[in-house]
């Protein structure tokens, strides 16, 4: 230890880090603690790990690496396997033909490399990297613990795969449920689960495999499993949904119940063929996680109190827009649930039912047998609804059964895919419905869209460019003004954002906004006049909550366009 103690303070002597009077003084405080006076000048922080690493590689001549920095390909991490990594602290950097790079923090351990050379066969260039780089990248790409979705991958990787099959029975043979791929499918949902995804993609590409998790709306890739496990994964995902797995050239829908310690959970499942094989992406339901009341969806008080007198109106439709994968579906749930009550029947009908909420007649659409939204349309109306939800109007159909339901009578909500509010008048009336009959059946029309919230545990505040305020309109020195950003920590898994809520633009039809559908004025028109009537648009909404510390800039610069007058 004294040698190697000796070169490294020689090299830092050198390099200028130190000097002679410190040596000598922290050499004789770390001979009467009975330490190395290396790791005293860690501990006093005289030197960085940094600075040590920079002395180290000096020392042979080799080139330190940042390995945060390089992103390392599945194939790579590969070339040097799990076991020899974690006993030897290697990584592995680039490799061309037999030369293999590797990176270790300590170049004096010569045996440490010549094991290397002989249990990898390979002509070995050797590179620097600190104790806390090597320490991060066997964690992220070899798996921190026995029970790191990593360390499952490599364990697959160097042993027999077999391929798994649903329920502990196929075809009469029991089956193993600690059989590698089962353990690595329910590893991924489990892992998608506790980080609060709502999708995972698996993504067969032409050399990978790619693994993706959507959380709070960003898709993050994922450690991903080897080339060669793709079918066998799609295979045990596909028994488990209960698909063919001989049929690779159509699409495919299922589902999947899964159980999270004291939560089933259910997946909806879609198979997709691509170039390089069937991609899958598992929507994510979690009956329990998901949150009915309105103020979670992100309402302000003035808006909510809007909301709740439009959904307790005894007839009429209220239309909810925005594109795919906006909340739509949640904010309907949720005014259903808030009227909900035993003397009211409320039927849905739903392609497909995502939620089951008790008190609730829901029906599945089934294109297969015939059963079509319109046709459940016309059934539940003879079963004497007092509310009625459609998944979402389709066609002039559906439309047409849904407007006249609202004029006999009926609540009805539903969905159409906007971009705003007013948009949504001009939808209907392209796909043929009158437009005395939009006016006349239509009670309010609200778009939407969702932003990420800062996250509680390490928000702060934080002084935004002005010129990102000023895209929002904001006011820099508003008074009041609360800004404010997530520093990033564990509970948020580093992105100073955890979870998400609505911005809404709602526009109540009053009679002259009537009198503007009856005589077919451009969408432009229909929005100016909801202008002056005082609609919040989407990006105004998301201002007020900038202001108020909930969510970025970016956030509503990134999920709303500017306001064109």
């Amino acid at each position: 230890m004294a040698a190697k103690d000796d070169y490294l303070l020689e090299n830092l002597l050198d390099l200028g880090y130190v000097n002679h009077g410190q040596v000598t003084a922290l050499r004789a405080e770390a001979e009467a603690a009975g330490c190395g006076v290396v790791d005293l000048m860690l501990d006093k922080k005289v030197i960085t790990s940094a600075i040590l690493t920079q002395a180290k590689a000096a020392h042979f001549g080799f080139e330190v690496v940042t390995l945060s920095e390089i992103r390392l390909d599945d194939e790579l991490i590969s070339s040097v396997p799990r076991n020899v990594a974690k006993r030897y602290r290697v990584v592995p950097v680039y490799r061309h033909g037999n030369h293999l790079a590797i990176a270790l923090s300590d170049p004096s351990d010569l045996n440490t490399i010549d094991s290397l050379q002989h249990i990898l066969r390979a002509e070995l260039d050797v590179k620097v990297a600190s104790d806390d780089e090597i320490d991060a990248a066997l964690k992220k790409y070899y798996g921190a613990d026995d029970s790191d979705l990593g360390k499952m991958i490599q364990d697959i990787t160097e042993g027999e795969v077999e391929v798994g099959a649903v329920g502990g029975v196929e075809n009469g043979e029991t089956v193993d449920a600690d059989a590698p791929i089962i353990k690595l499918v329910n590893s991924l949902i489990l892992e998608a689960f506790k980080l609060r995804a709502s999708d995972i993609h698996l993504e067969p590409l032409a050399k990978t495999f790619r693994v993706r998790y959507r959380i709070d709306g960003v898709l993050h890739e994922m450690k991903s499993p080897p080339k060669r496990l793709q079918g066998s994964i799609i295979s045990r995902l596909k028994i488990q949904a209960n698909m063919s797995i001989a049929e690779k050239r159509v699409p495919q829908d299922g589902r999947i119940q899964s159980q999270v310690g004291a939560k089933t959970i259910d997946l909806r499942v879609s198979c997709l063929p691509t170039n390089h094989g069937e991609s899958i992406v598992m929507r994510i339901l979690d009956k329990e996680g998901l949150k009915l009341g309105l103020p979670e969806l992100g309402f302000f008080t003035d808006d909510q109190q809007t909301f709740e007198r439009l959904i307790a109106l005894p007839d009429g439709i209220l239309l909810v827009t925005g594109p795919t994968g906006s909340g739509k579906t949640t904010t309907l749930y949720s005014c259903l649930n808030f009227i909900n009550r035993p003397d009211r029947k409320i039927i849905t009908v739903e392609d497909p039912v995502e939620y089951v909420l008790a008190g609730i007649n829901q029906v599945q659409v089934s294109e297969i047998i015939g059963m079509t939204f319109a046709m459940a349309l016309r059934s539940m109306l003879r079963q004497a609804p007092n509310v009625v939800m459609l998944g979402e109007i389709r066609d002039y159909e559906t439309a047409s059964i849904a407007i006249n339901a609202s004029l006999t009578g009926h609540l009805v909500f539903s969905t159409l895919h906007t971009n705003d509010a007013p948009g949504a008048v001009t939808r209907l009336i392209d796909i043929g419905v009158k437009p005395f009959l939009v006016a006349s059946s239509t009670r309010a029309l609200m778009a939407q869209r969702l932003v990420r919230k800062v996250c509680k545990k390490c928000a702060a505040p934080f002084a935004y460019p002005e010129s990102e305020l000023r895209v929002l309109g904001i006011d820099p020195n508003a008074p009041g003004a609360n800004f404010q950003k997530g520093k990033g920590c564990s509970e948020c898994n580093k992105s100073g954002c955890k979870g998400r809520f609505g911005v809404f633009e709602v526009f109540v039809l009053n009679d002259e906004a009537r009198k503007l559908i009856y005589d077919k004025v451009p969408s432009s028109v229909l929005r100016a006049q909801a202008r002056e009537m005082g609609m919040r648009t989407l990006r105004e909404d998301g201002a007020r909550k900038v202001v108020a510390g909930l969510t970025t800039p970016e956030e509503v610069i990134r999920a709303t366009t500017g306001d064109v007058e």
